[in-house]
């Protein structure tokens, strides 16, 4: 089987399709480049698709390498024979070749390894065979130094027999079936940490029972941390019987003397091997897929959160609040660089709530702010609500932003090279300032896991986490596009083509040599090759550039196709750009060349009308309730206005303005069933919800939008 027909069989892709991505993969381009600028190459593949053929590629390779590994230590013992050759060649599941190779697999002195040593392999054979009537005549003959009795010597054939067992294909085929279908999950509590408080959260699998393949992720992932902290014990079990049943059919082919003994040898091997081994296979597989839907719960909202509205280019006055220690205030100008920063008193214990007003009144004025953004933790409401009592002199948005993280990011490294003359309070607050402006910019400087949007996420594998996020993040950044002059080192690490030495690279020749004026300048940058550039040049844009098209998602290797469709209408290209009129009128299939067809040619017109658009929507203000600070003002019934600040597997936790966010199960999003929360809402979305129940002891509310 060839790699293309491996993919081919998994994802259902036309072959051409396969081969020219694997070549594209091969060349070193970036899976943004290829989705945005080979579609005709590959068939107009998205970025899942491709990304799904990188993985499957790599899978493939992989399978390969264990493969020679199998057949290099098999051939090692001189136990290769053509036809296990065959088996282990034509197989393409790790699965399979796990059990091929297991009768060939160093390991630990077994009891059938002691048996074989006392000679009595023979024996187990002619039991196996079930031609005899009369074992312990047989095995009376086997008796030796090492084997006193026939009870012994039986024992002995029993155990290389259920060694047999253990290795034999089919049995282990059928009996996985058995536990994929059949498979039950048991949670017992551990009765010494029964009382202890921190068990009380998984009070619910003290005693629990439910089948496996019916078993939500969330749920799943759940028993397996209360394990880890010792709290329960989590079994995967069948029903014996049926297990016994299937492992008979496949051996036992008589009723003789012979029957009993290997009934017996049967019901070793499932105890001691199979149901183990089976059993810790099913629940790493069950594991590895409840892992697979917290990792794509925990992108999908990363993907939401980093594109999230963006206010733009704007001077802002951000807030840190805060009571005991006040409110820590900067100015930010466009760039988002500080203009001032200083800390007010206007909550207890201090109340300076007048010298506050003035203050930021005389803030607003000289440093000429248009939005003021306010962190979303302690003092959040009273704070909003004092700067809503200020009478300003202009018409000022106030937005209330998610701090998450911010702390993380004011004492990394990143924070202290941006600002090595200012203290953590004052970075928190510039992160708050600059995630109003834009999100993406600021959001990529944290470690999406301090970002507060995921489900068990240090329970998963946390290498398949961190390259999802990974993949997330540069996703985004590249379907938005990057002010190349503007660009935090950080932002300019995820940049098709550019990675983290090249971003630096970037950031001190920017420093050394002032504002880029084209994309051709991205060459001069040290270490910057041409398949560098060619990965990432469309994924920047420099404002006022020189050319114009260097503002906008056309790739340089187009530039000649646009400057040629100006020119046959009889225009310059800067007048070519947002021309609908004259656009419409360009026939797409005169200017297909051998390297761009006519998908890049059709984008490249969409993207010819609107010029560097951003994708996101722009930022709206938002109001909670006014009369709700704390959990005390909920009751039950009440419908009020809240943002949705996280999504899982099984519901929605919304913002309604206070400490505790409210849980909206996946059976209260709508009327009706609903598979997938993020088909009702999404991360940030405006929503009305219900009070359903309080729990104010456990700090819990039951919320619901049916209304």
């Amino acid at each position: 089987m060839t790699v293309e027909q491996y993919i081919q069989e998994r994802l259902q892709i036309p072959t051409k399709s396969i081969e020219n991505t694997l070549q594209l993969l091969a060349e070193d381009c970036t899976i943004p480049f290829i989705a945005r600028y080979r579609k005709d190459k590959t068939g107009n593949l998205d970025e899942v698709a491709i990304e799904n053929i990188f993985k499957l590629n790599k899978s493939f390779d992989e399978i390969v390498k264990r493969k020679e590994s199998i057949l290099k230590s098999i051939e090692e013992q001189n136990a290769l024979t053509p036809e296990l050759q065959q088996k282990i060649t034509q197989s393409f599941d790790l699965q399979e070749l796990k059990d091929l190779y297991l009768p060939y697999k160093k390991r630990k002195k077994t009891k059938a390894d002691t048996a074989r040593e006392k000679g009595l392999e023979p024996l187990a054979k002619i039991i196996m065979s079930q031609k005899s009537d009369d074992v312990e005549y047989l095995a009376s003959k086997y008796l030796n130094k090492d084997v006193a009795n026939e009870d012994e010597a039986l024992q002995g054939a029993r155990d290389i027999i259920a060694e047999w067992l253990n290795e034999n294909l089919y049995i282990r085929k059928n009996l996985r079936r058995l536990f994929q279908r059949k498979a039950v999950i048991t949670t017992k509590v551990v009765k010494t940490k029964k009382d202890e408080e921190e068990a009380q959260k998984f009070s619910q699998y003290f005693d629990w029972q439910e089948p496996l393949n019916r078993t939500p992720s969330h749920r799943l992932l759940a028993m397996l941390r209360a394990e880890n902290e010792s709290f329960v014990k989590v079994s995967v079990s069948v029903e014996k019987e049926e297990a016994l049943e299937i492992m008979e059919n496949a051996v036992i082919k008589s009723q003789n003397d012979c029957a009993q003994h290997i009934a017996l040898a049967i019901a070793d091997a499932y105890k001691r091997l199979l149901e183990p081994a089976i059993s810790n296979e099913t629940l790493q597989e069950a594991k590895e897929k409840a892992d697979q839907k917290a990792i794509d719960v925990f992108a999908e909202n990363l993907q939401q959160l980093l594109l999230a509205a963006p206010l733009g280019e704007k001077r802002i006055l951000a807030i840190d609040p805060g009571y005991r220690t006040g409110c820590k205030v900067v100015c930010l100008d466009e760039k988002g660089d500080i203009l001032h920063n200083e800390t007010i008193f206007p909550h207890a214990p201090q109340n300076e709530t007048g010298m506050a007003m003035k203050k930021i009144k005389s803030l607003v004025n000289s440093c000429h702010i248009e939005a003021i953004s306010i962190g979303n933790g302690t003092a959040s409401r009273e704070t909003e609500q004092f700067i809503k009592k200020i009478g300003f002199d202009r018409d000022l948005q106030v937005f209330v932003i998610s701090e998450a993280g911010a702390s993380v990011y004011s004492a990394s490294k990143i924070a202290r090279e941006e600002f090595p003359n200012y203290d953590v309070t004052v970075r928190g607050a510039v992160s708050i300032g600059r995630r109003l402006s834009d999100p993406l910019a600021e959001l990529v400087k944290i470690d999406p896991k301090s970002i507060g949007v995921g489900q068990y996420q240090h329970d998963v594998d946390q290498t398949k986490l961190k390259e999802k996020l990974d993949n997330t993040v540069i996703s985004c950044v590249n379907s938005v596009g990057i002010n190349l002059n503007t660009a935090s080192k950080s932002l300019l690490s995820y940049v098709s083509g550019i990675g983290e030495k090249m971003a630096e690279n970037i950031v001190n020749y920017r420093a050394e040599n002032g504002a880029f004026t084209s994309r051709k300048d991205l060459k001069k940058v040290p270490r910057l090759g041409e398949k560098a550039y060619q990965q990432a040049a469309a994924f920047v844009r420099i404002k006022n550039a020189k050319n114009p098209l260097d503002n906008s998602a056309v790739h340089p290797e187009a530039y000649k196709i646009v400057e040629q469709m100006a020119k046959d209408l009889g225009l310059k290209t800067k007048e070519l750009i947002a021309n609908k009129e004259k656009i419409d009128q360009i026939n797409p299939e005169k200017y297909i060349t051998e390297d761009i067809g006519i998908l890049g040619i059709k984008d490249i017109l969409k993207e010819l009308l609107k010029p560097g658009l951003d994708p996101r929507k722009s930022a709206k203000v938002f109001e909670f309730d006014r009369n709700v600070k704390t959990i005390k003002d909920l009751h039950v019934g009440m419908i009020l206005p809240g943002i949705v600040n996280n999504i899982t597997a099984f519901g929605c936790f919304v913002d309604v303005g206070i400490k505790e966010s409210g849980l909206v199960h996946i059976s209260q999003l709508k009327d009706g069933f609903v598979s997938d929360v993020n088909e009702v809402v999404k991360l940030h979305q405006h929503v009305q919800v219900k009070v359903l129940e309080i729990d104010e002891a456990r700090k819990r509310i039951q919320l619901t939008m049916i209304l």
